[in-house]
């Protein structure tokens, strides 16, 4: 079912990726007591690798050359970056790697966090029990952790509820976008044409159990830098060598 491939750093250092085979599901919650959730709907998107970890401090060290990171730690993951650096920091990487990264769009990072074509329909990624998969403000002492310490979700992916944030690639809207209310399937949406904030994912050290849902919505000005906030990369199959 896992299929994980290792792209090399210049430096020496490396990334793992997980294959996520594309599908259908049905994106937002309209359980939620929370607007920015809903509506439900249908969405299809293509196959595609994500990091099966947020990106490290040492990935983004190896890099950039230096470490913005206020909870320091090699393997915990990178803080304190804004969506415009880590615009900056995938420029940088693609330059040295070759390769075409980017950040996940907000379906593809909800689809990988739900478990994709293997999902077991749980409240947070990989267990309705969070302190099995996620650091957030009941077992974290208010501070990040080293990545994959915890259970990962039905695609081997780790960390995506809880720890940071995660920085994902669409603007925001409150109620996701125009094209969300279509009939039928949506297929990649990559969210609104413009905005003020960019969308973030997953909840972090410091929030509740509701932030770190799969489904709940987080946004910021692409400028923002927060000691919670981190990402995650995307690599396309058809740029692996």
């Amino acid at each position: 079912m896992q299929s994980t491939i290792t792209v090399s750093l210049p430096s020496g250092q490396a990334i793992d990726f997980i294959f996520v085979e594309g599908g259908e599901f049905v994106m937002g919650n309209d359980d939620s007591q929370f607007g920015r959730e809903r509506p439900t709907h249908q969405v299809k998107v293509s196959s595609f690798y994500i990091g099966k970890y947020p990106l490290t401090q040492s990935q983004w060290q190896a890099i950039m050359g230096e470490n913005p990171s206020r909870f320091q730690g090699e393997n915990r993951p990178v803080d304190s970056v804004s969506w415009s650096d880590v615009q900056y920091f995938i420029l940088k990487l693609n330059e040295q790697t070759g390769e075409q990264f980017r950040l996940p769009t907000e379906a593809e990072w909800e689809y990988a966090a739900r478990g994709g074509k293997y999902s077991q329909g749980y409240t947070y990624s990989g267990s309705d029990k969070l302190k099995q998969v996620g650091w957030y403000s009941e077992n974290s002492n208010d501070e990040t952790h080293e990545v994959g310490l915890l259970l990962a979700n039905e695609l081997g992916i780790y960390d995506m509820s809880g720890n940071v944030w995660e920085w994902c690639a669409d603007w925001y809207s409150e109620d996701y976008y125009e094209g969300c209310q279509k009939q039928g399937v949506i297929e990649n949406p990559t969210g609104p044409g413009n905005g003020d904030y960019r969308v973030i994912r997953g909840g972090g050290s410091f929030d509740n159990p509701l932030d770190c849902r799969a489904t709940y919505r987080g946004r910021y000005l692409p400028g923002h830098r927060g000691d919670y906030v981190g990402f995650r990369l995307v690599l396309l199959p058809q740029s692996v060598g």
